[in-house]
């Protein structure tokens, strides 16, 4: 029976190309000069740093436009509350790795109620679609691609 995997993976390597890529543009930014700002790419996260909350809020789009010009999905970010301590603020953006449950069983009621002739399995991460002939997989592709679960997937592991 043909059948594909559903996932949600993010390149890292990109990641961190984007981080470089807006510590370049801060650092070429006029409003942040003689600014403490910077991004710092650590366990597949990234810390941003500056000196105010609008700063912080500045960073972010320069960061969202990073990941773009990189081809990242920007939905992916997670971007967690703002910390202060002292005269630094710091946000962690965290990217979203893999399928989470609630998020899967929103994808299989979707899948459901399209009356599809497809089966979907959550494994793990992941999501496992089947069906008895390539045109299904394919509408069921169509599907997924056309609503928003809030979070890029991708099809890999396409079998006949």
């Amino acid at each position: 029976m043909p059948s594909f995997d559903v996932v949600s993976e993010i390149n890292m390597e990109e990641v961190r190309n984007a981080t470089n890529n807006a510590n370049k543009e801060l650092a070429t930014r006029f409003d942040f000069r003689d600014v403490d700002a910077s991004f710092e790419y650590k366990d597949e996260s990234v810390l941003m740093t500056a000196q105010a909350e609008f700063q912080l809020q500045q960073m972010d789009s320069m960061f969202r436009g990073a990941c773009a010009k990189r081809n990242l999905d920007t939905s992916a970010l997670e971007v967690k509350p703002m910390d202060q301590h002292g005269r630094t603020c710091r946000q962690h953006i965290v990217f979203k790795q893999g399928i989470e449950q609630p998020v899967a069983k929103k994808v299989i009621k979707a899948l459901k109620d399209a009356k599809l002739k497809v089966q979907a399995s959550i494994q793990g991460e992941q999501l496992r679609v089947t069906g008895k002939k390539r045109d299904d997989l394919q509408q069921a592709i169509a599907l997924i691609k056309a609503e928003d679960f809030g979070q890029p997937f991708q099809f890999t592991n396409f079998r006949d």
